[in-house]
């Protein structure tokens, strides 16, 4: 059969977006990583598919990493699908928001300019300092689930630091068992102002941006120095996206946002 796809880019992390909204679609594990394979498929960092909501929102969110694995959430993918369903309706009138439902939670995307926000699900499973060690890696290792788990530690040289055999490491340490997590490398460049890089479960290597990884790394920073919302946050693709957030108690948040571009490639269609 032919599949109609769509190619998006949010910050550096592209995707694969399909219109599953008559659930005609079925895809299995090895039909979406031979997808988003970057020699032999279309390729991108993860597939997402808009299917009908069950709960009152707009849409529903699928996602699933490179892999082909589904994960909870992915926060440049959630930026994307809230851009891709906005251009969806009927109306020539593009709405300012759009809702849809994820394992994470209910999400809103809203339209800011040329940029997407969207309100993230709100954090848990913090631990500062887990104790995680590495070998030839001595920083602080923190952890945060922003709707999917994410190890952040921060550094002096984001540059020269190995970010796969680290990544790698910190993904597959015995702490984060049985599901591993995403790891985050982080610097401070200004009181508001970090850059990150990030090793991605699912994908198995640096990417040039993770949402969720931006947010994790965003509210360690301001928990470890102090800094106040919006933090800004570079990432490898070369952007900059803004993290909103409010603090509800000692280590507890609410109305955390993620700002950033998401940008239609192309469109076309492959034979599976």
């Amino acid at each position: 059969m032919l599949l109609h796809f769509y190619k998006m880019n949010g910050a550096g992390n592209d995707f694969i977006v399909i219109d599953n909204r008559d659930l005609t679609i079925s895809l299995d594990e090895d039909t979406i990583a031979a997808l988003c394979d970057r020699h032999r498929g279309i390729g991108a960092d993860g597939l997402l598919a808009v299917e009908p909501a069950e709960h009152g929102a707009d849409y529903k969110f699928r996602y699933y990493n490179a892999d082909g694995g589904e994960a909870e959430m992915c926060g440049n993918g959630a930026r994307c699908f809230g851009f891709f369903t906005a251009h969806l309706g009927e109306s020539e009138e593009v709405p300012s928001s759009v809702t849809f439902e994820t394992i994470a939670g209910t999400l809103t995307a809203e339209l800011v300019d040329e940029d997407i926000r969207i309100a993230m699900s709100e954090p848990k499973d913090l631990e500062l300092k887990t104790g995680a060690r590495i070998d030839s890696f001595h920083s602080d290792i923190h952890s945060l689930n922003t709707g999917v788990p994410h190890a952040v530690a921060f550094v002096d040289d984001l540059e020269s630091t190995d970010v796969v055999t680290h990544g790698r490491a910190i993904r597959l340490h015995d702490h984060f068992a049985p599901s591993g997590t995403n790891a985050n490398f982080a610097t401070v460049l200004a009181p508001d102002h970090i850059a990150i890089r990030t090793y991605e479960r699912g994908v198995e290597d640096e990417t040039l941006a993770c949402g969720t990884g931006m947010v994790a790394c965003a509210l360690i920073h301001h928990l470890l120095t102090g800094a106040e919302s919006p933090i800004k946050v570079d990432v490898e693709g070369g952007d900059t996206l803004i993290i909103g957030f409010e603090k509800t108690g000692e280590t507890t948040f609410a109305n955390v946002t993620l700002t950033g571009p998401a940008d239609f490639v192309f469109e076309g269609e492959i034979e599976i």
